[in-house]
Protein backbone atom coordinates (compact mmCIF):
# COMPACT_ATOMS: atom_id res chain seq x y z
CA UNK A 1 0.00 0.00 0.00
CA UNK A 2 2.93 2.36 0.66
CA UNK A 3 4.02 2.18 -2.97
CA UNK A 4 0.54 2.34 -4.51
CA UNK A 5 0.52 6.15 -5.05
CA UNK A 6 3.88 5.95 -6.84
CA UNK A 7 2.69 3.01 -8.90
CA UNK A 8 -0.35 5.04 -9.99
CA UNK A 9 1.85 7.98 -10.96
CA UNK A 10 4.13 5.72 -12.99
CA UNK A 11 1.10 4.10 -14.63
CA UNK A 12 -0.06 7.58 -15.66
CA UNK A 13 3.30 8.21 -17.33
CA UNK A 14 2.94 4.91 -19.22
CA UNK A 15 -0.64 5.80 -20.14
CA UNK A 16 0.63 9.13 -21.47
CA UNK A 17 2.86 7.38 -24.01
CA UNK A 18 0.04 5.07 -25.09
CA UNK A 19 -2.46 7.93 -25.52
CA UNK A 20 0.13 9.99 -27.40
CA UNK A 21 0.70 7.17 -29.91
CA UNK A 22 -3.01 6.42 -30.29
CA UNK A 23 -3.84 10.06 -31.03
CA UNK A 24 -1.16 10.20 -33.73
CA UNK A 25 -2.67 7.07 -35.32
CA UNK A 26 -5.59 9.43 -36.11
CA UNK A 27 -8.28 6.78 -36.53
CA UNK A 28 -11.69 6.64 -34.82
CA UNK A 29 -10.92 3.34 -33.08
CA UNK A 30 -7.62 4.75 -31.80
CA UNK A 31 -9.34 7.88 -30.47
CA UNK A 32 -11.92 5.75 -28.65
CA UNK A 33 -9.20 3.66 -27.03
CA UNK A 34 -7.25 6.84 -26.22
CA UNK A 35 -10.40 8.27 -24.58
CA UNK A 36 -10.68 5.25 -22.27
CA UNK A 37 -7.01 5.32 -21.29
CA UNK A 38 -7.12 9.10 -20.87
CA UNK A 39 -10.09 8.76 -18.52
CA UNK A 40 -8.33 6.12 -16.43
CA UNK A 41 -5.19 8.28 -16.34
CA UNK A 42 -7.23 11.27 -15.20
CA UNK A 43 -8.68 9.20 -12.36
CA UNK A 44 -5.20 8.24 -11.16
CA UNK A 45 -4.39 11.96 -11.11
CA UNK A 46 -6.80 12.25 -8.18
CA UNK A 47 -6.16 8.86 -6.60
CA UNK A 48 -2.39 8.97 -6.17
CA UNK A 49 -2.43 12.23 -4.21
CA UNK A 50 -5.47 11.16 -2.18
CA UNK A 51 -3.96 7.79 -1.24
CA UNK A 52 -0.60 9.36 -0.36
CA UNK A 53 -2.33 11.74 2.08
CA UNK A 54 -4.79 9.13 3.33
CA UNK A 55 -2.10 6.64 4.31
CA UNK A 56 0.51 9.29 5.18
CA UNK A 57 3.09 8.04 2.68
CA UNK A 58 3.95 11.39 1.10
CA UNK A 59 7.58 11.35 -0.06
CA UNK A 60 9.87 13.46 -2.21
CA UNK A 61 9.83 10.76 -4.89
CA UNK A 62 6.05 10.60 -4.75
CA UNK A 63 5.66 14.37 -5.10
CA UNK A 64 8.13 14.39 -8.00
CA UNK A 65 6.35 11.54 -9.81
CA UNK A 66 2.92 13.06 -9.22
CA UNK A 67 3.83 16.54 -10.47
CA UNK A 68 5.82 15.19 -13.41
CA UNK A 69 3.05 12.78 -14.45
CA UNK A 70 0.44 15.55 -14.22
CA UNK A 71 2.33 17.91 -16.52
CA UNK A 72 3.52 15.31 -19.02
CA UNK A 73 0.04 13.75 -19.21
CA UNK A 74 -1.62 16.96 -20.41
CA UNK A 75 1.36 18.27 -22.40
CA UNK A 76 1.74 15.09 -24.46
CA UNK A 77 -1.94 15.01 -25.44
CA UNK A 78 -1.88 18.69 -26.39
CA UNK A 79 1.25 18.26 -28.52
CA UNK A 80 -0.27 15.27 -30.32
CA UNK A 81 -3.47 17.23 -30.99
CA UNK A 82 -1.46 20.16 -32.34
CA UNK A 83 0.28 17.73 -34.70
CA UNK A 84 -3.16 16.82 -36.10
CA UNK A 85 -4.33 20.46 -36.22
CA UNK A 86 -7.09 19.67 -33.71
CA UNK A 87 -5.80 22.21 -31.17
CA UNK A 88 -4.04 25.47 -32.14
CA UNK A 89 -0.39 25.87 -31.16
CA UNK A 90 -1.11 29.06 -29.21
CA UNK A 91 -3.31 27.12 -26.78
CA UNK A 92 -0.54 24.64 -26.06
CA UNK A 93 1.99 27.48 -25.77
CA UNK A 94 -0.10 29.27 -23.13
CA UNK A 95 -0.79 26.12 -21.11
CA UNK A 96 2.82 24.91 -21.14
CA UNK A 97 4.18 28.38 -20.37
CA UNK A 98 1.93 28.56 -17.33
CA UNK A 99 3.16 25.16 -16.13
CA UNK A 100 6.81 26.19 -16.49
CA UNK A 101 6.17 29.46 -14.68
CA UNK A 102 4.41 27.72 -11.80
CA UNK A 103 7.21 25.14 -11.55
CA UNK A 104 9.74 27.96 -11.34
CA UNK A 105 7.80 29.76 -8.62
CA UNK A 106 7.40 26.54 -6.64
CA UNK A 107 11.14 25.91 -6.88
CA UNK A 108 11.89 29.39 -5.54
CA UNK A 109 9.33 28.94 -2.76
CA UNK A 110 10.76 25.53 -1.81
CA UNK A 111 14.28 26.99 -1.65
CA UNK A 112 12.98 29.57 0.82
CA UNK A 113 11.03 27.01 2.85
CA UNK A 114 7.71 28.38 1.66
CA UNK A 115 4.71 26.84 -0.08
CA UNK A 116 2.52 28.57 -2.65
CA UNK A 117 -0.89 26.91 -2.24
CA UNK A 118 -2.97 26.01 -5.28
CA UNK A 119 -5.70 28.57 -5.82
CA UNK A 120 -9.28 28.09 -6.97
CA UNK A 121 -8.41 29.08 -10.57
CA UNK A 122 -5.71 26.41 -10.73
CA UNK A 123 -7.95 23.64 -9.41
CA UNK A 124 -10.75 24.55 -11.82
CA UNK A 125 -8.26 24.84 -14.67
CA UNK A 126 -7.08 21.27 -14.20
CA UNK A 127 -10.63 19.90 -14.18
CA UNK A 128 -11.76 21.90 -17.22
CA UNK A 129 -8.65 20.96 -19.19
CA UNK A 130 -9.10 17.24 -18.53
CA UNK A 131 -12.79 17.38 -19.44
CA UNK A 132 -12.05 19.37 -22.61
CA UNK A 133 -9.36 16.96 -23.83
CA UNK A 134 -11.40 13.89 -22.92
CA UNK A 135 -14.45 15.25 -24.76
CA UNK A 136 -12.34 16.09 -27.80
CA UNK A 137 -10.86 12.60 -27.94
CA UNK A 138 -14.30 11.03 -27.60
CA UNK A 139 -15.79 13.25 -30.30
CA UNK A 140 -13.04 12.27 -32.74
CA UNK A 141 -13.54 8.65 -31.76
CA UNK A 142 -17.19 8.99 -32.72
CA UNK A 143 -16.18 10.34 -36.11
CA UNK A 144 -16.76 14.07 -35.67
CA UNK A 145 -14.96 16.27 -38.17
CA UNK A 146 -17.43 18.76 -39.64
CA UNK A 147 -18.32 21.09 -36.76
CA UNK A 148 -15.47 22.69 -34.82
CA UNK A 149 -13.63 25.84 -33.80
CA UNK A 150 -10.18 24.50 -34.80
CA UNK A 151 -10.34 25.16 -37.71
CA UNK A 152 -13.56 27.19 -37.67
CA UNK A 153 -16.34 25.13 -39.25
CA UNK A 154 -19.74 26.30 -38.07
CA UNK A 155 -22.13 25.17 -40.80
CA UNK A 156 -25.18 23.73 -39.09
CA UNK A 157 -27.21 21.31 -41.22
CA UNK A 158 -28.68 17.83 -41.09
CA UNK A 159 -25.22 16.29 -41.39
CA UNK A 160 -23.52 18.33 -38.67
CA UNK A 161 -26.26 18.47 -36.05
CA UNK A 162 -25.61 15.19 -34.26
CA UNK A 163 -24.12 14.15 -30.93
CA UNK A 164 -20.55 13.62 -32.13
CA UNK A 165 -20.30 16.93 -33.99
CA UNK A 166 -21.92 18.94 -31.19
CA UNK A 167 -19.59 17.24 -28.70
CA UNK A 168 -16.57 18.30 -30.80
CA UNK A 169 -17.82 21.88 -30.86
CA UNK A 170 -18.40 21.86 -27.09
CA UNK A 171 -14.96 20.33 -26.53
CA UNK A 172 -13.32 23.10 -28.59
CA UNK A 173 -15.22 25.67 -26.55
CA UNK A 174 -13.99 24.04 -23.35
CA UNK A 175 -10.42 24.19 -24.68
CA UNK A 176 -10.78 27.96 -25.00
CA UNK A 177 -12.28 28.19 -21.50
CA UNK A 178 -9.45 26.05 -20.12
CA UNK A 179 -6.95 28.39 -21.77
CA UNK A 180 -8.60 31.44 -20.16
CA UNK A 181 -8.59 29.67 -16.79
CA UNK A 182 -4.93 28.81 -17.36
CA UNK A 183 -4.11 32.49 -17.82
CA UNK A 184 -6.06 33.47 -14.70
CA UNK A 185 -4.46 30.72 -12.60
CA UNK A 186 -1.03 31.82 -13.84
CA UNK A 187 -1.77 35.35 -12.71
CA UNK A 188 -3.03 33.96 -9.40
CA UNK A 189 0.22 32.05 -8.83
CA UNK A 190 2.29 35.06 -9.87
CA UNK A 191 0.50 37.27 -7.35
CA UNK A 192 0.96 34.63 -4.64
CA UNK A 193 4.66 34.25 -5.43
CA UNK A 194 5.46 37.91 -6.01
CA UNK A 195 6.57 38.57 -2.40
CA UNK A 196 9.13 35.78 -2.79
CA UNK A 197 10.43 37.33 -6.01
CA UNK A 198 10.59 40.76 -4.37
CA UNK A 199 12.43 39.44 -1.32
CA UNK A 200 14.97 37.80 -3.63
CA UNK A 201 15.60 41.11 -5.37
CA UNK A 202 16.08 42.93 -2.10
CA UNK A 203 18.53 40.26 -0.89
CA UNK A 204 20.75 40.57 -3.95
CA UNK A 205 20.95 44.38 -3.85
Amino acid sequence: MRNLPNILSISRLIATLVVFILVLVNQPWAFLLATLIFFLGSVTDYLDGYLARRFKVVSSLGVFLDLTADKVFVAAVLIALVQLNLVPAWVTFIILTRELMVSGLRSIAAAKGKVIPAGIWGKQKTFITLVALGALLLAKGLGAHMLSLFPPMLTFNSQTVNFAEILLLVADGLVIIATLWTIMSGIEYLIGGWPLLRSNEETTK
